[in-house]
């Protein structure tokens, strides 16, 4: 209260007044000078947020597009690699085939040397067979003319 007392008659102060002489009062006499340094330091700091912006805009874009090739390339890749596999199974089976009819073949081969070993074995064979046969044939004759010889003495005696 001692302060309105103090002062001029005629000197009418306001709220703006009072709060520009606190201001001035607190900073000094360059209020306008702060603000415009104020400006221009954040539109340096505004301008370099951009420039940042743009670069990391540009870095974005750059990795989508190497995401992009990098799928295409491996796409690519596993259609070759699927088409590799499709084609050596086709060789395998076809490999199988081929061995699954050579077992066949060999089989039968078996089979029939087998078949064969069987006849052999019934039917006397080679050298001794055949003498073991003409023997055979020859005791069988034999045979036969002893119960002739023996029939004939016991009928007609």
């Amino acid at each position: 209260m001692t302060e309105l007392k103090e002062k001029p008659a005629g000197e009418v102060r306001g709220p703006r007044k009072i709060w520009e002489g606190a201001l001035r009062a607190v900073k000094g006499g360059g209020t306008e000078e702060l603000v415009e340094q104020f400006t221009s330091e954040m539109t340096l700091v505004a301008e370099g947020l951009c420039e940042d912006q743009s670069r990391l805009r540009d870095a974005v874009q750059e990795l989508q597009q190497n995401q992009t090739d990098t799928e295409q390339k491996l796409y690519s890749e596993v259609h070759a690699l699927e088409r590799e596999m499709e084609e050596s199974r086709r060789d395998t089976d076809r490999q199988l085939k081929e061995l699954s009819a050579r077992l066949q073949a060999i089989e039968r081969a078996v089979q029939q040397d087998q078949d064969k070993k069987e006849k052999k074995s019934r039917l006397p064979g080679g050298f001794m067979g055949q003498l073991t046969l003409i023997v055979g044939i020859a005791a069988g004759a034999w045979v036969v003319v002893t119960l002739l010889n023996l029939l004939r003495s016991v009928i007609a005696p």
